[in-house]
C-alpha cells in the first residue's frame, strides 16, 4: 500500500537519500525545507525519477510556519503514516563561555524545537494512519558531547534521544512507533567546509572509525527504511547507531 512519508529537511544530503529510498518503494513523498531554490530543485529531480513527491517551504524551527504547511499537507494528504524529522544542523561553533543567548537559542531550535513542533502538528494525521513510525535524528554527539565549540550541539541532540523515548510512550497506545537514528560521520554537505579548508584533518577522522570509512547517505535511509517497515513492528523507543563503530574507538 503506498505510504504518505513527509521528510523534514528533505532537500539536504541524509533527507534527499531517504527521500529517495521512499521514492523507489512507490510511496507519496513529501519534502519540506527552508530553502525554496533548492526545494524545488529536489522536488523535480524526484519527479523526473517517476515518484510521487511534494515540496512545502517551511522554516522548522518557525512553530506557525510548521503548523500551517502541516494544515495544508492535512488538506491533500489527510493521513500520515511516516514522519522523519531530519531538518537540523551544527548551527555554527562556540565555546561555552563565549556563546551568545541567541546561538544557544538557535542551535536548540534547530534540532529539538523543529522535532517537536513538527511532531506534535502530524500527530493528528499518524493517529489515522494503520501503522504509523516516527523516526527522530539523534548523533554521536548526543553521547559524546560533540567536539571543540559543537557542545550544544550535543546538547540539543541528547535531547532528542529523551524526546524520541518520551514520545514513545506517549503515543503507544495510539500504535504509533517513535525511533530514532544517531548517525556517525556520514560524507554529506554538512562536512563540506572543512573538507575544503583542511581535508587533511577530515580524512583523518576514518581513524576513529573501526571501519576506516565514511557512511554513506544512502546507508542511513536503508536503516529508516527497516525501522518504518513490518519488520520492525515490535521496535520503538529505540536509537539505532549508524557509525561504522564510531564509539568504540
Amino acid at each position: 500500500m503506498k505510504r504518505n512519508v513527509l521528510v523534514t529537511g528533505g532537500t539536504g544530503g541524509i533527507g534527499f537519500a531517504i527521500a529517495k529510498e521512499f521514492g523507489k518503494l512507490g510511496d507519496n513523498v513529501i519534502i519540506s525545507d527552508i530553502d525554496e531554490i533548492k526545494g524545488q530543485a529536489k522536488l523535480k529531480e524526484l519527479k523526473d525519477l517517476g515518484y510521487s513527491a511534494d515540496f512545502y517551504k517551511v522554516d522548522s524551527t518557525n512553530e506557525d510556519e510548521v503548523n500551517k504547511a502541516m494544515a495544508l499537507i492535512e488538506e491533500k494528504y489527510k493521513t500520515l503514516d511516516i514522519l522523519i524529522n531530519c531538518a537540523g544542523g551544527l548551527g555554527g561553533r562556540s565555546r561555552f563561555e563565549s556563546m551568545e543567548t541567541s546561538f544557544y537559542r538557535f542551535v536548540m531550535a534547530l534540532n529539538l524545537d523543529s522535532a517537536f513542533f513538527t511532531t506534535r502538528a502530524a500527530i493528528p494525521m499518524l493517529k489515522r494512519s494503520k501503522n504509523a513510525s516516527i523516526i527522530n535524528f539523534a548523533s554521536n554527539a548526543a553521547w559524546n558531547a560533540g567536539g571543540p565549540g559543537a557542545g550544544i550541539y550535543g546538547t540539543s541532540k541528547a535531547a532528542v534521544v529523551t524526546l524520541t523515548r518520551a514520545l514513545a510512550k506517549d503515543l503507544a497506545e495510539y500504535g504509533i512507533r517513535v525511533n530514532a537514528v544517531s548517525p556517525g560521520t556520514i560524507d554529506t554537505p554538512f562536512h563540506e567546509n572543512i573538507k575544503r579548508t583542511n581535508p587533511q584533518v577530515f580524512e583523518s577522522w576514518k581513524n576513529n572509525i573501526l571501519l576506516k570509512r565514511f557512511g554513506k547517505p544512502e546507508e542511513v535511509a536503508s536503516v529508516i527504511k527497516f525501522l518504518t517497515s513490518d519488520d520492525a513492528s515490535f521496535l520503538t523507543g529505540e536509537i539505532v547507531q549508524i557509525n561504522g563503530g564510531q564509539d568504540f574507538i
